[in-house]
Parts: structure tokens; C-alpha cells; sequence
């Protein structure tokens, strides 16, 4: 069969399946109601953030909570407790984040390679936002973020949030605050990948580890 046999052969079915359509219906966009919910159910500003605490650990990302005044301290044990002699620093990143810290600090540059990168135990940053209903953190590569690759080569992020300013409910409500021109990453959980046997491994395309860090 010719290949315009075929295509009309299709586009036949395709009339005769849309011949009680009614003409004044308008197209496919201007049919369906697209009022979907911005959230599910309602909650306080701490329930949310105690639902992105439970999400976030479901996937398997480790969490903390810390005061601004802990954060260094904390930021300081959990690079301790990993054996970090380098860390990667965006370069916007809170100086007082680090203050603590005394692993040898490696810059977020354009010239530096994946090879030098995969030296690199930890890094640090902060996050655009995050969504409590599907646990997922997002960077959009701001200066206390850094560049998108200093997020995937590393084998342990630390990754700082804001609370309850940087903190949604919701998927929709998250995208209003995103700008899509910007590089954006969406993080739920340390990277993980199943085989056909649904064999979990961590860490083949990003860190094997995860530690969220609930400041407020």
C-alpha cells in the first residue's frame, strides 16, 4: 500500500469518527475545561512544610532541620561526618553558610572540567523552591545555586531551604514563582535508577546522597 493510500485510509477514520462532532464545538484547546486544582487539600504553613519533611524522606533524601544559627554548625558536622576535603561553593552562596565548615573550598567555574569536578565530595546550595506535595526541591541555577552540573557530578549535596518562604504546596503554585527561561533542575530524592528487575541503584545520574536542610 502507497504511502497516500495510507494517509487517506487514516484521515477517513479520523472524519468519520469526528462526524457527529457538532460543527460550533471549536477545537480540541477550546473544548476541555482545564481547571485543575492548585492544591490538594488544605493546610497550615507548618503542615506543609511537615509534608515536604515526610516527601522528601520518602524518596530516601535525608532531612534536617536548623535554626539560622545552627546552620553553620550543621552545615559543618554533615561535611565532617562525609570526609570532605573539597567542597564546591556557587558563588552566591551565604559566606556564613560556611563559616564553620573548614574543607578546602572549590569555586563554581566555567572553565573547570567533569574530571576535575568528579574530585569534589560535596556541595552546598540553596534552592529556587520546593514542593511539599511531591517532595521535589528545584534550582534554577541563581548564584546560591551555582551551575547545573556542580549539582550532578558531586556524590553528596547539601541543599538549603528557606522556610516557609521557599516552601509550596503544590506543582502549579511552584511554576508561578519559576522563570522557564532559566536552567531548570527538579530534584525528589537522590538520583536513582531501576533495572528491568526493578533492582534500585543510587547515584548514576547525580548524587548518591541527598541532605535537605529545613532552615527556619
Amino acid at each position: 500500500m502507497s504511502h497516500a493510500s495510507s494517509r487517506e485510509r487514516i484521515l477517513g477514520r479520523v472524519r468519520r469518527a469526528l462526524a457527529d462532532v457538532p460543527a460550533d464545538e471549536g477545537h480540541y484547546e477550546q473544548a476541555v475545561a482545564r481547571d485543575y486544582l492548585r492544591e490538594h487539600g488544605e493546610r497550615t504553613v507548618e503542615q506543609t512544610v511537615e509534608l515536604l519533611a515526610e516527601n522528601l524522606a520518602d524518596y530516601r533524601a535525608v532531612v534536617h532541620r536548623a535554626s539560622d544559627e545552627e546552620l553553620p554548625y550543621l552545615i559543618m558536622r554533615l561535611l565532617a561526618e562525609r570526609g570532605c576535603d573539597l567542597v564546591l561553593v556557587p558563588p552566591g552562596l551565604p559566606p556564613e553558610w560556611m563559616s564553620a565548615a573548614d574543607p578546602t573550598r572549590v569555586h563554581d567555574r566555567a572553565v573547570s572540567t567533569p574530571h576535575e569536578l568528579d574530585k569534589v565530595g560535596s556541595v552546598v546550595t540553596g534552592c529556587a523552591v520546593a514542593i511539599a506535595e511531591t517532595g521535589t526541591i528545584v534550582l534554577d541555577g541563581s548564584p546560591d545555586q551555582g551551575r547545573r552540573r556542580i549539582t550532578l557530578i558531586p556524590d553528596h549535596h547539601i541543599c538549603v531551604v528557606r522556610v516557609p518562604e521557599q516552601v509550596v504546596s503544590s506543582v502549579p503554585q511552584a511554576l508561578e514563582r519559576l522563570d522557564p527561561a532559566r536552567p531548570l533542575t527538579w530534584i525528589s530524592g537522590p538520583s536513582a535508577t531501576s533495572d528491568i528487575e526493578l533492582d534500585r541503584v543510587e547515584g548514576v545520574h547525580g548524587p548518591r546522597t541527598l541532605e535537605v536542610v529545613l532552615v527556619g
